[in-house]
């Protein structure tokens, strides 16, 4: 279809069928750049319609029809509209996306006609806040940019060994003391270098309840991840008594890797868990609850006598069993509250069966979880792990050893090759950012792009092909993120490669 429609001070919106949210986020998000009002009108040129009879659509499907003198947006579910003013803005100028007021551009996009349905329902990035805290504006820039690349999910790391950031007002300890580390590891994970600096952090209720609302209206999730029963060394300090060692003090831990030190088995550690979580389900409406549940040493339920109990009263072959059982323990209880329990597999070993499992180890991991029944979100760290060095590169900013390069990052987005039943059972994928060597927003912006845009890419349309649909595409998209001033590694310009104005999702 040929033309473009132009958006000016005379263009108005109408909303039907409950698109107000759809078309209140329109206005927020052109506002800062175009200054236009886009008031409401009966007789709107942009016309946002909610109809649930659009069934092929799905949930998150969208159809976009744009002529020279009106705009249809059309949808079956509220995260349709929302993915649809996403394509809206990635239509218009990069300049549309500017935080500040830009002059003199005409604000048009081409004429045509879009329908778009996302392959993968979970479509998302994972943010490590607890190794390194990060404010709530940043969280709230980077649930932005999650949007605009139409990913659906903020997986929050919000407590570790080296440190606690969810407030629970039953254990006020937890941040307060397991809030704070009194160092931090310069280096890897083997160095003895150390910055001496106290590193601390906690959100408040508050904070995390207006996250939430504030990527709810943008179409993404956010998921609490809580650690248990290992990366568990922020609350031991905070609360003793939940350990194996009785009398012990320990730290918040100021070294990288697998700490030893982990919850015990005995009925207190429980109850603990149980109000935490049920504090974490008070802020975060999710239907998932992420709870850590991978590299669990065993070796201090070895030799305590109440772990060794609690193996020979459950007739377990050894206390590394404790593992599974106090997974399933936890797992029911989210279960019975209407949550989904969500964890890590790091090995093809058993999980309880209710489990959505995320193997970041190897895909073959997720095939073998999926064959076992689980419904599995990819994140195998040779693909999905952004705290990885983007090449090799001497400039490239300190990470774990290794690369994920952008190649890489756009093959992870979907496991190829499996069994229709099993594919059947994979939701989707994300990134991980975890934050040992990421301190600051910069950082983290310049390790996610544009190899989140790989993924996000991949997550929607596996289909989609490295040199001609994502790599030409990527080279319009990087107008977007500088307009947005993300920070982000440059992908070098190739001779002869067409540069079609489409976008990465």
């Amino acid at each position: 279809m040929p033309g473009h429609f132009t958006f000016d001070s005379s263009t108005t919106v109408r909303a039907e069928g409950g698109a107000q949210g759809a078309a209140k986020l329109l206005r927020t998000l052109l506002a800062p750049a175009t200054g236009l009002p886009l008031p409401t009108s009966t007789t709107g040129t942009v016309v946002i319609v909610l109809d649930p009879y659009l069934r092929g659509l799905g949930t998150e499907g969208y159809g976009l029809t744009i002529a020279p003198n009106a705009v249809l947006l059309r949808a079956a579910r509220p995260a349709g509209l929302l993915n649809g003013v996403q394509t809206i803005r990635q239509l218009l100028p990069a300049e549309a996306l500017s935080p500040r007021p830009v002059a003199g551009v005409p604000w048009r996009m081409p004429c045509g006609q879009i329908t778009d349905v996302p392959r993968y329902r979970w479509r998302g990035a994972m943010l490590d806040v607890a190794r390194h805290f990060q404010p709530v504006s940043f969280l709230r820039r980077f649930t932005d940019l999650l949007a605009l690349h139409k990913m659906n999910t903020l997986h929050l790391h919000l407590t570790d060994d080296q440190g606690w950031r969810m407030p629970v007002s039953a254990y006020p300890r937890l941040t307060e003391v397991g809030g704070v580390r009194s160092r931090t590891l310069l280096g890897p994970a083997d160095s003895d270098q150390y910055d001496d600096t106290p590193h601390a952090g906690a959100y408040t209720a508050g904070q995390l309840r207006g996250l939430v609302a504030y990527a709810a209206e943008r179409g993404v999730t956010v998921v609490p991840e809580i650690e248990m029963p290992g990366h568990a060394r922020a609350a031991l300090a905070a609360y003793p008594e939940l350990g194996n060692v009785p009398g012990r003090q320990l730290d918040v831990w100021t070294r990288w890797g697998v700490c030893e030190n982990v919850l015990g088995v005995h009925d207190g550690v429980l109850e603990f868990c149980r109000t935490v979580l049920g504090e974490v389900m008070d802020v975060f409406p999710s239907p998932y609850v992420h709870i850590g549940g991978d590299e669990c040493p065993a070796t201090e339920w070895e030799s305590s006598p109440v772990a060794l109990r609690r193996t020979a009263e459950l007739g377990l072959a050894a206390p590394k069993a404790l593992h599974g059982w106090f997974l399933g323990r936890i797992g029911a209880f989210l279960l019975a509250a209407g949550r989904r329990p969500l964890c890590w597999a790091e090995d093809s070993g058993a999980l309880p069966p209710d489990f959505t499992v995320m193997p970041w180890r190897d895909t073959e991991h997720g095939l073998a979880a999926a064959r076992r029944g689980h419904d599995v979100v990819m994140a195998p760290y040779r693909s999905t792990y952004l705290d990885y060095p983007q090449s090799d590169d001497p400039g490239e900013p300190l990470g774990q050893q290794g690369v994920v390069d952008l190649p890489a990052a756009h093959r992870g987005g979907a496991p190829t090759g499996w069994e229709p039943e099993s594919a059947a059972r994979v939701l989707g994928t994300q990134g991980q950012l975890w934050s040992e060597f990421i301190r600051t927003p910069e950082e983290i912006e310049y390790l996610a792009f544009p190899r989140l845009a790989a993924l996000a890419d991949r997550a929607w349309n596996p289909a989609s092909e490295w040199s001609t649909d994502f790599l030409p595409a990527l080279r319009v998209h990087e107008t977007r993120l500088t307009a947005l001033g993300v920070a982000h590694r440059a992908t070098p310009p190739r001779r002869g490669v067409p540069v079609p104005g489409t976008t990465p999702h």
